[in-house]
């Protein structure tokens, strides 16, 4: 009797962190429903101590879900943020609206029509040795942008779709640049780490 309860336990304690892992967090749900699909959410700065310490912070894994209307809706939120007239940028990442799930909206400067895309657990599995050289800023660094010369030019990644669909791709140029800056956000990474790195290797 005692090893079946001790079995039921371990069994519950495992799932328990799965969905954990899986789903969002209650302070998520509180920032996801505070407004409707189509309102933008509050940018994140690195400005705000509390911020800074969530834009530090590595997000999650999340299961790709099209019948989970909390996604879905914060999936739109997370759109209408990087569209604001506020913010306007080309790319956005979850930590940066206080969620930390790997979560990413990318613009596609490298397709027709240059459309906007949603990535969910983006990873890169492979980077160039050529890099290039582009100036970047970010919405969660206010008033200020940098020349950064350690991007690499081309990159491998790994994706799921919002419809469950796991995908590789090739990226090159500065879209591929929007996505390394998008998913170090998912890592805990500004590019300033990156300028810091350039500035060391151009002083040796």
């Amino acid at each position: 009797m005692k090893q079946l309860f001790l079995l039921c336990l371990v069994i519950l304690l495992i799932f328990s962190c799965t969905t954990t892992k899986n789903t969002f967090s209650k302070s998520d749900i509180y920032l996801i429903n505070q407004n409707s699909s189509s309102t933008p959410m509050r940018v994140y700065k690195i400005t705000n101590k509390n911020d800074s310490i969530v834009l530090r912070t590595k997000s999650t894994y999340i299961k790709p879900n099209p019948k989970d209307s909390l996604q879905q809706k914060f999936i739109k939120r997370l759109f209408a943020t990087v569209r604001d007239s506020m913010s306007l940028g080309v790319g956005i990442a979850a930590p940066q609206v206080g969620v930390l799930k790997n979560i990413i909206w990318v613009q596609r400067f490298d397709k027709e029509n240059i459309p906007f895309e949603v990535y969910l657990n983006p990873r890169i599995t492979n980077y160039s040795k050529k890099t290039q050289t582009v100036r970047e800023g970010c919405l969660s660094i206010p008033n200020r942008t940098d020349t950064l010369s350690s991007r690499s030019f081309s990159i491998n990644i790994e994706y799921d779709t919002p419809n469950a669909e796991h995908k590789t791709e090739t990226i090159s140029g500065f879209t591929s640049v929007i996505f390394q800056h998008e998913i170090d956000h998912l890592n805990g990474i500004l590019y300033l780490d990156h300028l810091k790195k350039d500035l060391k290797n151009d002083s040796n």
